[in-house]
């Protein structure tokens, strides 16, 4: 390590003076044993090489060319990165990420909040598989399982879950590293590695705890101090590392030119504006080696072509779905009636001309949509009086002039994703919903929630504080300035739409398969290849459904890990599929 003038710091000095002496050997795992000699830790999802610990660029630079396949290596702490770069240019580029630093010695632990949830050590294989499902959400490195299940390797290793209390879902986790159990570190030192939050917890501080039981757990075993690096442009996780008191500190990392870093060293891209529902499709594309030219970023639209063959997207809906199919998409009554036919169970439902007062009495609770427009626009679900219907049908006719009352059914929604007629992923989804602490606002909790929902969608997910949720808010017995006690939780929307806040869980292998019968079946009534396909059931390991809509452009980065993607990009280019598997 060098400061900022470039004199070599006491601890570079001190591990010189200690190589031979007080360092272990080598913390490695795996093969080239020929490397022995400097500090080396694998975590799982790659390798962190201590790069203080190395006296020269070489046996470093070597070091990272070892790195394995599928894994993304960190070299930290390295003295003269403008020297290491030199010597190997095109194989290795510097991280942009900044490094912070908290004093240990002075850290004053905070106990003072209850939460919904707690932190505690991993545990079992359910929390490693909990572990695992939030990497893959957050396109994160995964560890194998096997490498979770060696509690040898763990020594140095801390890891952590945040766990929510009644359902026991993983809803976070972190990983900590003690540098003294590493290499006897002289200046005691401690980091901080793999912060992820599940993208769908409704709970508020899941990382500001993780942060704190880490730091309280290192300093308790006498580290002086834990760092961590951080994206430079990471605004939200910086803001929360300055309320704890983190600092930044001159240190820097190295990293291998891998396809897993390409985004951090290939610099400005023409795909820089588009959404996560065309980049997931792009960046699979690109993967194959199919070109992708973006025709406009703003509406989600790019051109891919393989072999001769060319199409274009907006997002998974191309040329492949024809406009008829489209039509009967974007008409939910004219989707009913197709579906319908196909023997598809689909609700009662009127048109806004027919006897509303009749509908509500006979059904008790209905659902009010415009017959055209998307992203739940306009929707209101379980209204129960005239009054109500009323202002939904005044507020649905603002995105269409004809306006649907259905038949408002209980149970869970559910979304399946059909490619090429076969499903690949589905997942409930459910309204946006906060959880008061006894201090805060209803308007101020909605916000915080909206906020968390536009970083875990790269801001396509927000709630907005309209007459819907305003009588939402209502039913549930608060208004927008009310301070609801601590613990209570109430949904602030009925539909479960992702742009308008609502969150989606995996249920792909628990769906009953007439249910993905009925979703197939729906596909080819309508003759799309690529459909989302809503249902309101009362269970997903039930066959009993009930048709809501079908969606031609549905969202296929809402089901990561699934390879929703890949399957997209199968269909439209069946040639890029590895010929391994287009023989299996």
């Amino acid at each position: 390590m060098v400061d900022t003038h470039g004199a070599e710091t006491s601890t570079a000095i001190r591990l010189r003076r200690l190589r031979g002496q007080a360092l272990k050997p080598p913390i490695y795992y795996g093969e080239h044993a020929e490397l022995q000699g400097d500090v080396i830790l694998d975590c799982g999802w790659g390798r962190l090489l201590f790069g203080q610990t190395f006296e020269k660029a070489e046996p470093l630079i070597e070091a990272i060319r070892a790195e394995a396949a599928d894994t993304r290596d960190i070299a930290f702490y390295i003295r003269n990165p403008h020297v290491v770069l030199a010597v190997a240019p095109q194989e290795l580029f510097l991280d942009p990420s900044h490094t912070y630093r908290l004093d240990l010695t002075t850290y004053a632990p905070d106990h003072g909040q209850l939460r919904s949830f707690s932190v505690r050590r991993l545990a079992s294989s359910s929390d490693a598989e909990g572990m695992r499902l939030i990497y893959a959400q957050r396109g994160m490195v995964p560890i194998p399982r096997e490498f979770l299940a060696d509690s040898a390797r763990h020594a140095a290793l801390t890891y952590l879950v945040a766990v929510e209390h009644g359902t026991g879902k993983v809803i976070g986790t972190v990983t900590g590293v003690d540098h003294q159990r590493v290499f006897d570190d002289p200046e005691r030192g401690s980091s901080l590695w793999c912060l992820a939050v599940d993208p769908n917890a409704a709970s508020p501080g899941v990382g500001e705890a993780l942060v704190r039981r880490l730091a309280e757990h290192l300093q308790a075993r006498g580290a002086a101090y834990m760092d961590l690096s951080v994206m430079h442009d990471n605004e939200q996780a910086i803001a929360l590392y300055d309320k704890l008191g983190f600092f930044r500190v001159p240190f820097f990392a190295l990293k291998r030119k891998n396809t897993i870093n390409e985004p951090l060293f290939i610099g400005p891209r023409d795909d820089a504006q588009l959404n996560p529902y065309a980049r997931i499709i792009v960046d699979e594309a690109r993967r194959r080696g199919v070109h992708v030219e973006v025709t406009d970023a703003a509406s989600g639209m790019f051109r891919l072509t393989h072999g001769g063959r060319s199409i274009h997207c907006r997002e998974s809906l191309s040329e492949l779905t024809t406009a008829v199919a489209m039509s009967i998409c974007d008409d939910k009554s004219l989707t009913r009636r197709v579906v319908s036919n196909a023997n598809i169970s689909v609700p009662e439902q009127i048109d806004a001309t027919g006897d509303l007062d009749a509908f509500l009495k006979q059904h008790g609770a209905v659902v009010v949509k415009p017959a055209r427009g998307e992203q739940g626009n306009g929707v209101a679900v379980g209204l129960q009086t005239r009054e109500a219907v009323d202002r939904a049908l005044q507020e649905a006719r603002r995105y269409c002039d004809q306006v649907l009352i259905e038949r408002c059914v209980e149970g869970e929604d559910l979304r399946l994703v059909v490619i090429d007629y076969k499903v690949v992923a589905a997942a409930t989804r459910r309204p946006p919903q906060i959880l008061g602490d006894g201090h805060t606002s209803v308007r101020e909790l909605i916000e915080r929630q909206s906020r968390r929902r536009q970083a875990a969608t790269g801001g396509e997910s927000s709630i907005p504080i309209d007459s819907e949720t305003e009588r939402c808010i209502a039913e549930a017995g608060y208004t927008l300035d009310d301070v609801p006690p601590k613990g209570a939780l109430f949904a602030v929307r009925k539909a479960v739409n992702l742009h308008t806040g609502g969150t989606i869980h995996d249920v792909t292998d628990e769906v009953h398969p007439e249910l993905v019968n009925a979703a197939v079946a729906a596909a080819r009534a309508i003759n799309i290849p690529v459909v989302g396909i809503d249902f309101m059931v009362r269970s997903v390991s039930q066959p009993d459904y009930v048709f809501i809509e079908a969606n031609e452009r549905v969202g296929l980065a809402n089901h990561e890990p699934h390879p929703t993607a890949e399957r997209f990009v199968d269909l439209l280019f069946p040639l890029s599929i590895p010929a391994p598997q287009r023989s299996g």
